[in-house]
């Protein structure tokens, strides 16, 4: 489990991934998942350094001509801050059906609730944006 408040949305995303991958393990292997399920919380509470959150742009486009569609770090974070995080994450990890199946171990939540506590998940600590 991981708490994201005031974390760096980029360390935080590649600590993620590492452990999604499994490159903590000593049976790690880069074709197989050997990775751990993941919690994240309080993913609306996550920090950009510098400017990013009114420059940092996102986009997606419908596939049909006119259709790119545009918003920055702080409308997207408001909207929908589990996305910021999982596209982060994403990009990090690997490209195909492996990637896809890691992915699916993923699981981030707005507030500090979350209906997993009864698998006992233990806390994993990111160096955070005052440290």
């Amino acid at each position: 489990m991981i708490d994201a408040q005031d974390k760096v949305l980029g360390r935080l995303a590649s600590e993620t991934a590492k452990l999604l991958i499994g490159k903590h393990k000593v049976s790690f292997s880069p074709g197989v998942d050997t990775g751990d399920f993941i919690v994240i919380v309080n993913s609306s509470k996550v920090a950009v350094t510098g400017n990013k959150s009114s420059n940092k742009i996102y986009y997606k486009h419908s596939g049909y001509p006119g259709g790119i569609k545009s918003a920055n770090f702080e409308q997207l974070i408001k909207r929908n801050p589990n996305f910021v995080i999982k596209k982060a994450i994403k990009g990090m990890l690997p490209k195909g059906p492996l990637g896809r199946t890691m992915l699916k171990k993923l699981k981030i939540y707005d507030g500090p609730d979350h209906p997993h506590n009864s698998q006992n998940p233990a806390n994993y600590n990111i160096r955070s944006l005052n440290e």
